[in-house]
């Protein structure tokens, strides 16, 4: 899947299928009645999509990022949620496991997640612990066999319909000290001691979020996934990954709502013209287009740089934060260029809007990542 010739087959297979899967009224149905897309994951799975960026000798196809960043545009220009999901399944499942995981996880855990058997949620946020990872106070204490967790997480997508909860706690030190250590536990979703609530959320309806309570809940030796005392590094070293992904499928997002507004824009008619005549609003049109092709730019030099293993932490979040503030920009001045016809609620360009706020403090808030940006240029704290 190299060649541009396959990468163009691929593209249109997956086109294909959405349009036969998800037509606009099906989509506007989920989104109304808050209907995940777990319902496709084993048709997603049997194309390949969640194998693509896999290497091949752990059962993927070896798809380079520079064209998984390309598959996961095209799947969001149609539905974010499944960008989303598929986005989940391989950077919060996969490739910790793969990353991290021992040989007796990687081969029992990792083929059922690329078949799309196995959903990993990712547990990290707290009612006190969000852009403040370190913060985290979930405890995990040494048990016989394995570890006792308690504490709570909140806002964890998936969390009902998955089979593991990676789920960051505070450990003792493996050196006996009193600095801080974390560890990270593939939590099975039915163990005793787990209890769930889901959250209410003005956007992104098709992705479900969670209040999860641990009460004690026993996880064995074999299900800590890293290094005892070296979680914090286990749930970030993946990053790059899923800020590539979510980047991905903002442009997506944005590259829909920008048709959906320039088509609107060549139809309406306002004194005796279609307002796209009108400078103010074609130089609108335009920012929109310029904005996105900025952060298309910086997706495909960030997918360059992974592909390349390269260091790309700070790209990652450069692109990250710019393409999470596009979105914002261009679903602000759609919705204002369609007015009422886009805050309608049979029109995508409200999803496109509502949705939008999200991603700009999820998968880690845009301020956090500036902060990391100032790091790497040497700036003082």
């Amino acid at each position: 899947m190299r060649d541009a010739e396959t990468l163009s087959i691929f593209l249109a297979s997956v086109t294909a299928f959405l349009e036969r899967r998800l037509p606009a009224e099906d989509i506007r149905r989920r989104d109304e009645h808050h209907i995940p897309p777990y319902d496709l994951i084993p048709e997603l799975a049997e194309m390949g999509i969640l194998r693509a960026p896999i290497a091949e000798e752990h059962g993927g196809l070896g798809l380079p990022w520079s064209s998984m960043c390309q598959v996961q545009e095209r799947i969001a220009s149609h539905a974010f949620f499944v960008s989303s999901i598929i986005n989940r399944f391989i950077c919060f499942g996969a490739l910790p496991l793969i990353t991290f995981g021992t040989e007796a996880q990687k081969r029992e855990i990792l083929p059922r997640i690329l078949a799309g058997k196995t959903l990993v949620a990712l547990a990290l946020t707290e009612p006190g612990a969000g852009s403040d990872a370190r913060a985290v106070s979930t405890r995990a204490r040494k048990v016989d066999g394995g570890w006792l967790l308690s504490g709570r997480k909140t806002w964890i997508s998936d969390a009902d319909h998955a089979e593991l909860l990676l789920t960051l706690c505070r450990t003792p030190a493996p050196d006996g000290s009193d600095k801080p250590s974390y560890t990270a536990f593939l939590a099975p979703r039915r163990s005793a001691g787990i209890a769930m609530t889901p959250l209410a959320k003005v956007g992104n309806h098709c992705m479900p979020s969670f209040d999860i309570g641990y009460d004690e809940v026993f996880v064995a030796d074999d299900m800590v996934l890293g290094a005892v005392g070296k979680g914090f590094q286990t749930i970030t070293g993946t990053l790059k990954y899923s800020r590539a992904g979510v980047a991905s499928g903002v442009i997506g997002t944005a590259q829909a709502a920008l048709d959906l507004a320039r088509t609107h824009a060549s139809e309406r008619v306002q004194f005796g013209r279609a307002i796209a005549t009108f400078q103010a609003v074609r130089h609108r049109l335009v920012d929109m287009h310029v904005e996105i092709v900025k952060a298309r730019l910086m997706v495909r030099e960030l997918a360059r740089m992974i592909d390349a293993d390269e260091p790309a932490e700070t790209m990652s979040s450069m692109t990250k934060a710019v393409a999470t503030d596009m979105l914002q920009f261009v679903t602000h001045h759609g919705m204002q260029l369609m007015a009422s016809a886009g805050y309608a609620a049979e029109s995508p360009m409200q999803r496109y809007w509502r949705d939008s706020r999200l991603y700009t403090f999820g998968e880690g808030t845009n301020e956090v990542q500036k902060e990391l940006i100032a790091r790497a240029l040497g700036l003082p704290a």
